[in-house]
């Protein structure tokens, strides 16, 4: 058992994913001139991951808080501070499922179209 949770490998990952990740995903759509929608589709289904990950990470960090003697990391994952780390999980999903959506309604929208071309008649 560590003193604290903040050397735990768990919190260094849920850092890493909470912060880097997702910057690097954002920095990566919005630099790209041209990006195709099925690197958009993988940006996007990672967003998501990244926020269940970040979940299961948060959920893991508080079991293990309960048990440490440190002060410091009760006050961050016991208490109503927790809230807040919360948001950033559901920020990614909510941005990750936004942009999986776009691509599903203009592929269908492409697929709609093509149709009618195909089938005037229709």
């Amino acid at each position: 058992m560590s003193a604290t949770v903040f050397i735990e490998l768990k919190f260094w990952l849920l850092l890493v994913l909470s912060v880097i990740a997702p910057v690097t995903i954002y920095g990566v759509l919005l630099a790209k001139r041209a990006v195709s929608w099925r690197t958009v589709l993988v940006l996007g289904l990672t967003l998501v991951v990244i926020a269940g990950v970040d979940l299961y990470l948060l959920q893991a960090l508080a079991e293990a808080a309960k048990t440490t003697p440190s002060l410091a990391d009760d006050a961050v994952f016991l208490s109503e501070m927790t809230v807040a780390l919360y948001l950033f999980p559901a920020l990614f999903a909510g941005v990750g499922i936004n942009v999986i959506s776009h691509v599903l309604v203009r592929r269908l929208n492409d697929a709609e179209r093509k149709f009618e071309r195909d089938h005037p008649d229709a």
